[in-house]
């Protein structure tokens, strides 16, 4: 069982590690974590690749930082284990099974894989090919005026109701046009 008080302090170790085997030239993040981090990352619903693909695209790209990631993984864990009660899910969404890029909804281009995706961040139903908070989901975020993590956090309270979350979406945009 994993310290919950610590999670925090945890994780950030756990990126650290990451981090330094990544510019150490190390790309195999099966080979990245001992028995008890692995451990620690199962207890929160998250594997080493989810970890790795924040860490790839934050050296490679200086987008997602620690606290996005952070907060991404805390909502992860939240639903892992409040609403899954740490039971993971048999299912994983392969990239063919989201809705495509070019499709929208409400004349918002992107919004119903985003909303495919977030739901399957949360499940922990992603394959190692699919990352929520991608590139392409950085730029809907930033296009609409949405951190990552509120997105993620209203998709979880509205998780069944689309029309919420594409209202939701809406406003924010109104938003962003007018800043």
């Amino acid at each position: 069982m994993s310290n919950h008080y610590e999670f925090t302090s945890t994780l950030k170790a756990v990126w650290n590690k990451s981090v330094q085997l990544y510019n150490d030239g190390n790309q195999d993040c099966e080979t990245y974590y001992n028995k008890q981090e692995k451990a620690f990352l199962d207890s929160i619903g998250h594997s080493a690749r989810e970890v790795w693909d924040f860490v790839d695209d934050s050296i490679r790209y200086g987008d997602p930082d620690y606290e996005t990631f952070l907060l991404l993984a805390s909502l992860r864990r939240t639903y892992f284990l409040n609403v899954m009660k740490g039971a993971k899910s048999d299912v994983i969404i392969d990239t063919v099974d989201l809705t495509p890029k070019s499709e929208a909804v409400a004349g918002i281009t992107w919004l119903p894989r985003i909303i495919e995706k977030a739901r399957a961040k949360l499940r922990g139903e992603m394959s190692d090919d699919l990352m929520y908070c991608c590139g392409g989901d950085r730029e809907f975020c930033k296009t609409h005026n949405l951190h990552p993590s509120d997105f993620l956090a209203f998709v979880m309270d509205h998780f069944d109701d689309d029309e919420a979350i594409i209202d939701f979406v809406l406003s924010r945009s109104k938003t962003a046009s007018q800043s």
